[in-house]
């Protein structure tokens, strides 16, 4: 990556600048030139002529904007030119350029000046006083004037009113591009702002509110300069998610303690348990719970526990495809702690853990284990709907498909339990979509690998002309790159399809012998295959978040199939799913503690240290 640099006059002097002033560029070869010169003109009027600079921070343009910039820079030791050979970002450029710049109020602002340059004084003295550490011109206070046609005002007033809701602020405009700060505000708060694109600055004054700085907002008139539209990548995936990011940064982590989290689970399963008398009769339930066989439902957890080697073979064989090798053993240990925390933890912070622990223990880079992890996401999902679809087609053989068809268009009742026909269409929906975009994405990732073209960057090209494109699309990139790595090798994927097979197969007969726990008693190749068919729908239906009436897909999804296909009560079918959970869940509890005292692991603290390890990984990678 070309690092940024400055292109300035050998005799230019930093003595005496009190104001900097940064104005950010990307291809603005037609008015470059004309902003500069407006630019200096203003300052000169309330300034000092040698108590200012003037930055163009020229972020990797492809136009003749260099050459403008350089010639500028050239005629007037004012003017200095900072350049990158590669994007940045917008904030990137901004950040790089503060840094470098020797005033201590930096400024920036549009460069279509699309904000009355009239009022550049008062923006610059507000914060050159002493007065504010941050001040920012607002298009939505009073006394303004601003031209917002209904494209652009209605999109900013969302995302302001987003931002003022999750995050707190107390500002009408964060995107106006006509802010100043103070140099310590800056200093104070670079190393804090993690996004180097268009909600940099958002972020700062967030931030800066929430530090106590004083900030100040006034109106200005405003017109816009050219077109705009909403874009589907900047505005959705960039601004949105970076909102829920610092939301989350801001006011849920810092209120995530050991004894919230395990309070808020238990919280959370009793009210859970508290909704499902919406649909069942739980004294039903406990009676068919209260005479399992002891001995089979051991044997249940004892089956269950040959499924975890099989997961550490499988990800010591991602890991091997990305040119990592470390022991099956140590790497089950690295799965058991994460899914415990996936137990304890919400937003399946779980996962963070585990790329925590293969860095913190064998140095694995944080893109990699994450990567590796969301690809053995998708082998689980290829595999549970491969064995969905070959069940399906063995019940479209037998007749199966009448009954599936009844269930969808009644739904269950029987005894105590009651499912609507709605909620069981939910789950076939869920479960169906989930299925055919797992073996569609795993098909064109495989044939995408055999391709000169860049798929992915051409594909999200398509919804947005935005230079958020590069940054979303090499994160997409390199998650495709470590899942080509392996669907595209024939025996990797094969090796590690077999072993997904495997791992599914376990949890399939785990279940069984579950449900053989509670007394059931049917042909054992209809109790297989239906427990193939339930196992697989129930699992994909609960990858989205849908939990109607409180109880979860996964187990609406066993106990409406299992009832419908096989004949088992809906109470038994149901009571089946809930132990079949708590088995699995007590046997990675076990596990789980177990392999955090072994590598010497705390679940409260892996979770905080993988966020700052994260961030600093970022920050590295952003310096290369």
């Amino acid at each position: 990556m070309g690092r940024p640099t400055e292109r300035r006059p050998a005799a230019a002097t930093a003595a005496g600048v009190e104001v900097s002033v940064v104005l950010p560029a990307y291809n603005e070869a037609r008015t470059i030139e004309n902003t500069v010169r407006v630019t200096v003109e203003t300052l000169e009027s309330f300034l000092p002529a040698d108590a200012f600079e003037v930055i163009v921070a020229e972020d990797g343009c492809d136009d003749e904007t260099p050459e403008i910039a350089d010639r500028l820079a050239a005629e007037d030791d004012r003017i200095r030119h900072y350049h990158s050979d590669d994007r940045l970002g917008r904030g990137g450029a901004l950040e790089r350029a503060f840094e470098a710049a020797d005033g201590d109020t930096l400024v920036y602002f549009d460069t279509d000046l699309a904000t009355d340059m009239r009022h550049l004084e008062e923006l610059v003295e507000r914060v050159r006083s002493g007065e504010y550490d941050a001040a920012t011109g607002s298009r939505w206070m009073p006394d303004r004037v601003a031209d917002r046609p209904p494209k652009r005002g209605v999109p900013s007033r969302a995302y302001n009113g987003l931002v003022r809701l999750f995050l707190r602020s107390d500002l009408r405009d964060h995107q106006c591009g006509f802010k100043a700060f103070s140099r310590e505000t800056f200093e104070a708060l670079r190393d804090d702002v993690e996004d180097d694109h268009w909600f940099w600055d958002t972020e700062m004054l967030v931030r800066a509110q929430r530090a106590g700085f004083r900030v100040a907002e006034f109106p200005v008139d405003w017109e816009p300069k050219g077109d705009t539209k909403v874009d589907l990548v900047r505005d959705i995936l960039g601004m949105g998610s970076q909102i829920l990011r610092t939301w989350w940064q801001l006011t849920v982590r810092p209120r995530i303690t050991r004894r919230v989290t395990i309070a808020a689970g238990l919280l959370l399963t009793v009210f859970a348990l508290a909704l499902m008398t919406l649909y069942i009769d739980p004294s039903e339930v406990i009676s068919v719970l209260g005479d399992a066989d002891p001995a089979l439902v051991a044997a249940a957890a004892v089956i269950y526990v040959v499924s975890w080697p099989l997961r550490g073979i499988r990800y010591r064989d991602i890991l091997g495809e990305l040119g990592y090798r470390e022991k099956a053993g140590f790497l089950t240990g690295a799965i058991f702690i994460s899914q415990t925390g996936n137990l304890v933890f919400p937003a399946r912070a779980g996962d963070a853990v585990r790329a925590y622990v293969v860095k913190a223990r064998r140095n694995i880079p944080y893109p990699s284990g994450f990567a590796s992890l969301a690809v053995e996401r998708v082998f689980d999902l290829l595999t549970i709907a491969g064995l969905a679809g070959v069940v399906l087609v063995g019940l479209a053989a037998t007749g199966g498909l009448d009954d599936i068809a009844t269930v969808l268009a009644t739904g269950v009742s029987g005894g105590s339990v009651n499912v609507s026909a709605d909620d069981v269409r939910t789950v076939a929906y869920v479960a169906t979509g989930v299925g055919v975009v797992a073996i569609l994405g795993v098909l064109g990732i495989a044939l995408s690998a055999r391709a000169d073209r860049n798929v992915v960057r051409a594909f999200v090209g398509r919804f947005s002309s935005d230079s958020y494109v590069d940054l979303v699309a090499g994160v997409i990139e390199q998650f495709v790159s470590d899942l080509q790595a392996v669907a595209g090798n024939r025996a990797a994927f094969t090796r590690v399809g077999l072993t997904s097979l495997a791992i599914w197969t376990v949890d399939v007969v785990t279940a069984v012998v579950v449900l053989l726990a509670l007394g059931v008693d049917i042909d054992p190749v209809v109790l297989v295959g239906v427990s193939f068919f339930a196992v697989s729908v129930g699992n994909l239906a609960k990858v989205l978040p849908l939990s109607p009436g409180g109880v979860g897909l996964y187990e609406i999804a066993f106990t409406v199939f299992m009832a419908a296909l096989a004949p088992v009560t809906p109470a038994a079918a149901l009571a089946a799913a809930v132990l079949d959970h708590a088995v699995k869940n007590a046997v990675t509890v076990v596990g789980g503690v177990a392999s955090m005292l072994s590598l010497n692991v705390s679940l409260t603290t892996a979770v905080e240290e993988s966020a700052d390890v994260r961030d600093r990984e970022r920050e590295l990678a952003e310096s290369e």
